[in-house]
């Protein structure tokens, strides 16, 4: 085990590079940011000069690539253009971000795996009929849609909840919103599971276990529950930084000061630097979710073995 972490751990190297590099390119290569901070007035050609060279911006691409990852590396994430460190904006939204993920993970986990739980052991029926129409009726929604129609019903209409949610952005105000960002995910999650149910009830193991006079909740959850939550674990893994880094419309939504909020300000004011930080550390979010799901399957699977 100890060898294969050392060796997905290495491997990651390289994709990180890989993908912040492209980042980087595209945010510095593919617009000016001197001109960004000056609107819609032409800077001064001298002053224009002055403050890319005080930003590194005069240095080739690759130069500026290896200054900033050097920075990276001794905990640096630059500045942004109103002179605030982007280290400073992410200690104060990546926590918020981070609390909202988990509800929204929540509800995703233990709602998604019940429906799909319970529509795959009752597939073809009335049930199961239901989950897929409600789930396909989820998907479809955008959203926008279904963030702003649960807001008004619940926050404006019946007062239930709180339309918007305060700067400290406590666990009870981020149920409504974790419930919008979650419900895609809720609905794939939902028919994941669905069908990897339906696949492994006819496997030969799992009437081997009901042969042996096993009670039906173990053979559910420790055979065929366990066996089939390989898929749903993957899709549920990689969603984690999907989660934090597609907040930007529900945070939007519901005032939420966060990951998708500071993203969607730096993409606004093209603010290169907190783009680039941000982004940077969703890539190592991403990453060290697929690691912690690869080493997940072993103990789903106990026939899973790394070397």
């Amino acid at each position: 085990m100890g060898r294969y972490v050392l060796r997905r751990l290495l491997q990651m190297i390289p994709v990180f590079i890989g993908s912040t590099f492209l980042i980087f390119f595209m945010v510095y290569a593919l617009g000016d940011p001197v001109a960004a901070l000056f609107g819609d007035k032409a800077p001064d050609p001298a002053t224009a000069a002055r403050i890319r060279k005080d930003l590194y911006l005069d240095a080739p691409l690759w130069k500026q690539y290896l200054h900033y990852m050097g920075q990276i590396l001794t905990g640096n994430f630059g500045t942004a253009f109103n002179g605030q460190d982007v280290t400073e904006l992410m200690a104060d939204a990546f926590p918020v971000t981070l609390r909202l993920t988990l509800v929204a993970l929540l509800f995703e986990i233990v709602i998604g795996i019940t429906l799909g739980l319970l529509s795959g052991l009752r597939r073809g029926r009335s049930v199961d009929t239901s989950v897929l129409l409600v789930t396909l009726i989820v998907v479809s929604i955008p959203t926008f849609v279904s963030g702003y129609v649960l807001q008004y019903l619940f926050g404006v209409k019946w007062g239930v909840v709180s339309p918007s949610v305060s700067p400290a952005a406590p666990f009870d105000e981020l149920l409504l919103p974790g419930i919008v960002l979650a419900l895609t995910s809720l609905a794939y999650v939902t028919r994941l599971t669905r069908t990897s149910i339906a696949e492994n009830s006819r496997a030969d193991y799992l009437r081997t276990a009901v042969a042996k006079g096993l009670p039906r909740h173990r053979v559910i959850t420790r055979h065929l529950l366990r066996n089939s939550l390989i898929p749903v674990v993957t899709f549920i893994g990689t969603d984690i930084g999907a989660l934090m880094g597609g907040a930007i419309v529900t945070e939007r939504i519901f005032n939420i000061h966060g990951v998708g909020y500071q993203l969607y300000q730096g993409i606004l004011r093209q603010n290169s630097p907190t783009v680039v930080g941000f982004v940077t550390v969703l890539v190592i979010v991403f990453l060290a979710a697929n690691l912690i799901v690869d080493l997940l399957y072993a103990v789903l699977d106990p026939r899973i073995r790394y070397a």
